[in-house]
């Protein structure tokens, strides 16, 4: 039988071997209850009628229509009719303010302009480059507690972080604006929330903003060779590569991982060295090692990507093998890189520093099996807000062990 409209109730009435088929509106269906309801009252008494009263046509309370049956059918709905439903990780409109600023899952949709670009730059990523610095200064050997010291840090940590670092996040947004658009539709760009000449503005502002503070501090710390300019250009140019095609580094999962493990970790620490001291060989194989940890920590953020990723062919870890295998893979190259510094320094003589570095991996591997290995999308900020903390300070111990 075809379909009905909606609205509408069937009733089936037999004649004979035949049968035919109503179609009633919905406005008639309390009238056809009652019909039915009366009907049944009339069929009950029938039994008690005499043969003579069933031949009187002005009887209407004995007439038998027993057989009759209704049927009543789920109406169909037009689809159209039906809203789409809001992807299950969209914000709400009561989402986080704070979380907005941070640049981070759960953020408020924001019409002030600056906002915007403040959440463009994602600063829930500056604090391991500004960290960096820190430890970077603390390897050295050479920093000392005066105010222009001091004031030297700030401004590293300000090319390191907002200024090249902001500029890192907004470039691969823009260049992950369609792959956005399928896993996070309501971020800035994708969302239309800001414009295309906005973006490619806030870009050069923030690298040409980077690329002078690092000629500022070789002027200031004297340098014959601006080696903070060539590391923040390098770093640029590593940004940019990774992010952007015809290379795209990120479209490979360990290259991209690695390179972007490199630029959070080995760079920053290199640019607070070289502002306070001299960047050695040694310091700059143990901060690439460490930068193994960094491509673990890069991978925590493939998860909430997956869909996308497979969709634009990206070959992202967690795309590749697997989620299940993705997330050891990660813990794996985040605990067995720190085990082997702390085994370097142990084998340089650092027992103490050593065993603090293992005290440090315990609580992070804690929460990795608390967090992250039970289910990697859901609980990835979690984990990450928890375990963190530990790895950065993992490396100012590895920084001060190589100090001394």
């Amino acid at each position: 039988m075809g379909g009905v409209r909606e609205g509408s109730v069937i009733t089936r009435k037999p004649i004979g071997n035949q049968s035919f088929n109503l179609s009633l509106p919905i406005s008639s269906m309390s009238s056809l209850v009652n019909t039915v309801y009366s009907v049944r009252l009339s069929s009950s008494a029938e039994a008690s009628c005499p043969p003579r009263n069933r031949r009187l046509a002005a009887k209407p309370s004995c007439i038998s229509l027993n057989r009759r049956r209704l049927v009543v059918r789920a109406t169909e709905t037009d689809t159209n009719e039906v809203g789409a439903k809001a992807p299950d990780n969209a914000p709400a409109q009561s989402g986080s303010s704070f979380n907005q600023i941070l640049g981070i899952k759960g953020a408020k949709q924001e019409t002030n302009k600056w906002k915007i670009r403040v959440q463009l730059t994602k600063p829930v990523t500056w604090p391991p480059l500004i960290w960096g610095v820190v430890c970077g200064a603390a390897a050295s050997g050479n920093f000392h507690w005066t105010v222009e010291d001091v004031a030297k840090s700030i401004v590293c940590m300000l090319m390191s972080g907002p200024c090249l670092t902001g500029y890192t996040q907004t470039i691969n947004d823009w260049y992950d604006r369609d792959i956005d658009a399928i896993n996070e539709p309501y971020r800035p760009i994708p969302s239309g929330a800001v414009s295309e000449n906005e973006v490619i503005t806030q870009i050069w502002v923030l690298l040409l903003g980077g690329l002078g503070l690092g000629g500022l501090l070789d002027v200031w710390a004297g340098h014959n060779f601006p080696v903070i300019f060539y590391l923040a250009l390098g770093g640029s140019l590593l940004s940019y590569i990774y992010s952007a095609p015809p290379l795209k580094l990120k479209q490979n999962g360990w290259i991209g991982n690695f390179a972007l493990g490199a630029s959070y970790i080995s760079l920053p620490w290199w640019a607070g060295q070289a502002l306070f001291g001299t960047l050695t060989p040694d310091i700059i194989v143990l901060t690439l090692l460490y930068s193994v940890a960094g491509l673990g920590i890069a991978i925590v953020n493939d998860f909430k990507s997956i869909e996308g990723d497979r969709q634009m062919g990206l070959q992202s870890l967690p795309v590749a093998f697997g989620s299940e295998t993705a997330k050891w893979i990660c813990v794996g190259a985040i605990d067995i890189t720190q085990l082997s510094v702390a085994g370097y320094l142990l084998g340089a003589g650092k027992p103490y520093y050593a065993l603090a570095l293992v005290g440090l991996i315990a609580p992070q591997v804690f929460f990795q099996f608390k967090y992250f290995l039970k289910d990697p999308v859901k609980y990835d900020v979690k984990y990450q807000a928890s375990a963190q903390p530990f790895l950065i300070l993992g490396l100012l111990v590895t920084a001060l062990a190589t100090s001394h």
